[in-house]
């Protein structure tokens, strides 16, 4: 294992939306923690088109949801969370882990592999879940437009998502070249 490893998603898609049930089922997954900025909303508050349908359908499925964000705006989480009717936990300092320990908490589940993080960014999202022995799913930020922060971080993450698809390239002619 390389010391990148730590960074890399399990799955790397487009948006939320890409996220299916079937999957979900394959891979073991019953719940989702979910950031908010850049995965569920963009920089302006305007909600991604066709989550809560995305969301619904899945909870008739019986996968559960939490909202597992860094902002420290309650307000900003609990909106969300009463419009979806889903738990939340804000300011989550992701990547550490006690923000994916309290929201596994109130989901009731004892396993970390049975869980999922969904968010945009590598540095708290996938690094937290697979410190957290979670399932890591990257999704292309909605916009552009990041808090100061999370632009020092997309450089850093540029260079780890090439890396990310290095590896995986190579991976994949290894596996061909061994069949």
């Amino acid at each position: 294992m390389s010391f990148f490893e730590i960074f890399y998603p399990k799955k790397h898609i487009n948006n939320v939306l890409d996220i299916e049930y079937d999957f979900l089922q394959g891979n073991g997954i019953e719940a989702l923690l979910l950031d908010i900025d850049n995965t569920l909303i963009d920089y302006d508050n305007n909600l991604l088109e066709g989550l809560e349908n995305w969301i619904e359908n899945l909870k008739k499925k019986n996968i559960k949801f939490c909202i597992l964000s860094n902002t420290n705006k309650k307000q900003k989480a609990e909106k969300l969370s009463k419009k979806f009717g889903i738990p939340y936990v804000f300011f989550a300092t992701k990547p550490f882990k006690r923000g994916f320990y309290k929201a596994k908490e109130i989901l009731n589940i004892q396993d970390n592999a049975k869980i999922a993080v969904v968010g945009d960014q590598i540095m708290t999202d996938v690094l937290g879940a697979n410190r957290c022995k979670m399932y890591s799913i990257l999704v292309t930020p909605i916009k552009n437009k990041d808090i100061f922060v999370t632009k020092i971080n997309r450089v850093i993450e540029k260079k780890i998502l090439k890396k990310y698809y290095k590896d995986k390239m190579k991976d994949k002619r290894d596996t061909n070249v061994h069949k």
